[in-house]
């Protein structure tokens, strides 16, 4: 029988929280460390057979262990995302056909959008949680000239994103070989031109990047916005 498994992103620096905090996954918020948030969603949607919990250093993985979801294996990051992603994958057991991948910075996730994705993600093998543009987006040509684009047509990309196992490893092999840098892992994807499907969120679903995000997270929290 085919599995799924979620991968589960915790190594990243945190360069630009500007040492508000020593690690943003490990951060506090509302009573909880923010990487507490991912996990509980995950377990309470019931969609993974198996974690793998990417962290930074032997401290960082200590701390998460004791909040990571079971059953879980611990996988240490690299100096990019895309190489935590592809350490990650390679430590996946070979009965796993699908693959969520989420930062787990991004700590207002909830179960029934996992449900959503997971049944999605078997009949298109991609999918993104993704929320529409709603700014003017306009296009810098550096000459001083600009260009308007059709925000009807813009998305802005969330995670968890999820793919069919061998999809999202064929894909991040590509990225090695040809040496691109990518920032999220439908890039590796769409250098394949295989479709991706979005699953609109209209929630929501923050990424923790610089201190006045931790202050935003907690009020969302504390207003019921995400219950």
């Amino acid at each position: 029988m085919s599995r799924t498994a979620a991968i589960l992103l915790a190594a990243g620096s945190g360069r630009r929280m500007a040492g508000a905090v020593d690690d943003k996954v490990l951060a506090p918020l509302a009573g909880r460390t923010v990487f507490s948030y991912s996990a509980a969603a995950f377990a309470a949607s019931g969609i993974a057979d198996l974690y793998v919990v990417v962290y930074r250093d032997q401290r960082q993985m200590t701390a998460l262990s004791a909040h990571a979801p079971t059953p879980s294996i611990l996988v240490r990051g690299g100096r990019e995302r895309q190489d935590s992603v592809m350490n990650a994958l390679a430590a996946l057991p070979e009965d796993i056909a699908h693959v969520f991948i989420h930062d787990c910075a991004r700590p207002l996730i909830r179960p029934e959008q996992l449900v959503a994705l997971h049944k999605i993600v078997r009949r298109e093998n991609a999918v993104v949680l993704a929320h529409r543009v709603t700014d003017t987006i306009k296009q810098h040509h550096g000459d001083g000239h600009l260009r308007t684009l059709d925000r009807s047509r813009l998305w802005a990309m969330e995670t968890p994103q999820v793919f069919a196992r061998d999809l999202i490893v064929r894909a991040y092999q590509r990225v090695a070989d040809k040496q691109l840098k990518i920032t999220d892992d439908a890039a590796a994807v769409e250098r394949l031109g295989h479709p991706i499907a979005l699953l609109e969120n209209s929630r929501p679903n923050p990424k923790l990047t610089t201190p006045a995000d931790l202050a935003w997270l907690e009020y969302l929290l504390n207003h019921d916005e995400v219950s």
